[in-house]
């Protein structure tokens, strides 16, 4: 049951028997059906999610009733909103199940918990900080400097399993375009191809 999140954590760092096991005794194992909300806006996050299985999307409604994606996440990917869980405050944010998903839940207190019992797992969450940080950034300057279909091209080659698994709306959504707009790019790319 354990597999998928213990490799994930032996890529950053290592432990011993009782350390893995304090770990594995606060995790939450929770399963959600396609299109539950995980966080809606409003709420304070307390949690943080990897995915063991199945597709989320983190995403923001604007003023004008849009939805924004920001963010997709599949297995061995973590959920939440960082500003709502470190500081405390309601979320601008929704998570959704794309598809029913099955996740460990780490809620806030059980964390502080373990970075006092294995001081190691700050510099797992540390990497994994970092890790984020520099795909949101790398997505910032990707949608500052590059024309619509070259973010396409980009966003296939960073995420190919998404476009299989996640509706064309939202991927254009994520890409900052409309969903006709996303579906001529697409008709030409495959013109090209052809």
């Amino acid at each position: 049951m354990y597999n998928q999140i213990d490799q994930y954590i032996f890529n950053c760092i290592t432990l011993n028997e009782s350390e893995l096991n304090f770990f594995h005794s606060i995790l939450r194992f929770k399963k959600v059906k396609r299109k539950t909300l995980l966080l809606t806006m409003g709420e304070v996050c307390n949690f943080e999610a990897f995915i063991i299985k199945g597709c989320m999307r983190i995403y923001h409604i604007d003023e004008n009733d849009q939805e924004v994606v920001l963010h997709f996440g599949t297995e061995n990917w973590w959920v939440s909103d960082l500003a709502s869980y470190t500081q405390n405050t309601p979320t601008q944010l929704n998570i959704q199940a794309l598809e029913d998903c099955e996740l460990f839940i780490i809620e806030k207190q059980d964390k502080e918990k373990l970075f006092e019992t294995v001081p190691q797992f700050e510099r797992m969450f540390r990497l994994m900080i970092q890790k984020t940080h520099a795909a949101l950034q790398q997505r910032f300057l990707n949608t500052l400097s590059k024309d619509a279909e070259t973010r396409y091209k980009t966003f296939l080659l960073t995420y190919p399993e998404i476009p299989q698994r996640v509706a064309q709306h939202h991927i254009a959504s994520f890409l900052g375009i409309s969903a006709e707009f996303l579906s001529k790019i697409r008709t030409k790319m495959a013109k090209r191809h052809s």
